[in-house]
């Protein structure tokens, strides 16, 4: 008998205690998502069998954080939880200073309010919606600075979250420096598929940014699966620890959003972290504003503590293997299938290409919308559009922004789910798959003013 060429692998850790979910049929999802208007954001979670709305809040937790969590310091002030936390947060990504927020969304707040001035120009490697939006209300307009690969579902440039430095510097030159309050740098790109940006790539845009004296602030919600790519694609990292490169590319930046529900595999919580002591202070007053005090910040001392012991683990090398390695898992089993994502497979979700699923419905009706409630009704199996509800309207002229990417995120939860899911999971899309020429597209019928991807409702054309 001869060995197998690959070994099969395994989820580095043990089920401790399961949640029963709730099997339904096609006649009960037909019920729920008509319902929700065809909004899988407006399924309540017991009609829904396998849950990649998001990856944000949705981890599971481990011994050691449930135990953390008994240790929480509710005092109102001075909790000993968040000098846990800010002790965690100076050793694995050595900010100076730290303000803890609610979520990752009020540090955006945070950070638009007191560095954006009305008119800035605040270029980005792809836009994130509540990032843009925050910088939007702040008086400022985003402007995407991504390579043009990340644009392409198709192509395989392994670092497709880089920045053109082209595009950056003729931008620098249009509107001048003093009107760029900071660079926005994602890790792990979401709205291009969870793409990367490799160290050489930020390493030039510090170069760029320094003789100009323009700030990177970094969005670092999923900054250790970045560092992941950079250890297994990035010529002489293959040797370097998760732990150090996420400390390079933090180093590498002047201060961060955190959004802790991802990576830091925490269900709430997030924080801005800074090395300008003046944006530090003007934060800590306005936190306190927004949020509560600034030793808290909208956070009970259990949640800080379980945040703390989270980072810790995020940048373990047996867990950050096996989460992006469950990714690939999913997505290299639809890709031999034949079945169009986006390539190459990113960190935290396999994003399907509705566009070329189906190419015969307009993106004025949502392809992509239209395909992640197919995805419920043939499984349960609840996903999120991420392309023309996404992008919403322009602000000027009130028309749907139209983006190259017209995607369906499939995004895994950290810890929560087995391989057998994502069986399921892939046999499920390839049914929906297989009958697409039956699918019809959507008609808005109610659209919210802002982030319309989480309320709005549709009815079938």
């Amino acid at each position: 008998m001869n060995p197998p060429k690959r070994r099969s692998w395994a989820e580095p850790y043990k089920i401790k205690m399961v949640e029963p979910v709730k099997m339904t049929t096609r006649e009960d999802r037909q019920k729920a998502i008509e319902e929700a208007g065809y909004n899988t954001f407006l399924l309540r979670s017991d009609d829904v069998y396998i849950d990649l709305l998001t990856d944000s809040g949705t981890s599971a937790m481990s011994d050691r954080q449930w135990a953390g969590m008994m240790l929480g310091d509710e005092a109102y002030a001075g909790s000993r939880n968040y000098y846990h936390l800010e002790a965690s947060v100076k050793k694995h990504y050595g900010y100076k200073y730290l303000v803890p927020t609610h979520q990752g969304r009020a540090a955006e707040h945070l950070i638009s309010k007191i560095m954006i001035k009305k008119g800035d120009v605040v270029p980005g490697n792809m836009y994130f919606t509540t990032t843009r939006l925050h910088q939007e209300l702040a008086g400022g307009t985003f402007a995407d600075v991504i390579i043009d690969e990340a644009h392409d579902p198709e192509d395989e440039y392994p670092f497709k979250g880089n920045v053109d430095l082209n595009k950056l510097e003729d931008l620098i030159k249009k509107h001048g420096a003093d009107r760029i309050p900071y660079v926005s740098i994602a890790t792990s790109v979401n709205m291009a598929g969870g793409q990367p940006l490799s160290l050489e790539n930020l390493r030039q845009v510090r170069e760029l940014t320094q003789k100009h004296g323009i700030p990177i602030i970094h969005d670092m919600t999923r900054v250790a699966e970045n560092a992941y790519f950079i250890k297994m694609k990035e010529p002489g990292y293959g040797d370097t620890s998760i732990a150090d490169i996420v400390r390079e590319i933090c180093d590498l930046t002047d201060g961060a959003t955190m959004s802790a529900k991802k990576d830091a595999l925490v269900n709430i919580g997030g924080f801005l972290a800074i090395n300008d002591y003046e944006v530090f202070e003007e934060a800590r007053n306005l936190v306190v504003v927004y949020e509560g005090l600034h030793t808290y910040g909208g956070l009970a001392g259990r949640d800080m503590e379980a945040m703390a012991l989270g980072i810790a683990e995020s940048v373990q090398e047996d867990h950050i293997r096996a989460r992006v390695g469950q990714v690939q898992y999913l997505g290299d089993k639809l890709i031999n299938w034949d079945i169009p994502v986006v390539r190459p497979i990113g960190s935290h979700g396999v994003f399907l290409n509705a566009r070329k699923i189906l190419p015969d419905i307009p993106q004025d009706a949502f392809p992509a919308q239209t395909l992640a409630a197919e995805l419920y009704l043939d499984s349960g199996v609840r996903s999120m559009e991420r392309g023309v509800v996404s992008a919403g309207r322009n602000p000027e002229t009130g028309d749907h922004i139209y983006p190259k990417l017209e995607l369906v995120r499939l995004t895994i939860p950290r810890r929560v789910y087995t391989q057998a899911h994502m069986d399921v999971v892939a046999e499920s899309v390839a049914e929906v798959y297989e009958n697409r020429k039956k699918i019809r597209g959507l008609k808005m019928v109610y659209e919210p003013k802002y982030l319309r991807f989480f309320q709005a409702r549709f009815e079938p054309l």
